[in-house]
């Protein structure tokens, strides 16, 4: 029922909204003719009322109206007997347990630190967490001189 009154005062209000646009662009009421009198008030004054009675209608608290719930009763208190207390019976000491193996951080796996050519090689430095990596090339060492000729 609300959303029904609701939907139909919002339809008068745009409605209202809308309805005068073709009446301005033919140039007003009476086609721009305005005469002695102050012009007619009532339609204003009707689409006013019913859209403030619908919105009061809309916003009215209707649970006012309703019947009341019935009563409802207290929940039933149901009480448990009490426990029967028992002494608590003492054993003797825990026996002894080894203790437990120390635990090692796993060595990180291996990884290549050097890429070999036939002209010299890559060696990489720093481990990526407190020391950046940097790849160096170390060229070859010179092969040796010829062996002198025979004499």
């Amino acid at each position: 029922m609300k959303r029904a009154l609701a939907l139909l005062a919002i339809f008068l209000v745009i409605a209202a909204a809308i309805l005068p646009g073709p009446v301005w662009a033919a140039g007003g009421w009476h086609h721009g003719h305005h005469g002695g009198h102050g012009g007619w008030w009532w339609p204003a004054a009707l689409i006013g009322g019913l859209a403030l009675g619908a919105v009061t209608i809309a916003t009215a608290p209707l649970w006012a109206l309703a019947p009341p719930p019935p009563a409802a009763y207290p929940p039933v208190v149901v009480e448990a007997p009490s426990a029967a207390y028992v002494q608590p019976v003492y054993s003797t000491s825990p026996g002894s347990y080894q203790q437990a193996p120390g635990y090692a951080r796993p060595e990180p796996p291996p990884f290549q630190r050097e890429v070999v050519y036939a002209d010299g090689r890559y060696l990489l430095f720093g481990d990526g967490v407190r020391h950046a990596w940097q790849w160096v090339w170390v060229p070859a060492a010179a092969p040796p001189p010829p062996p002198p000729p025979p004499r």
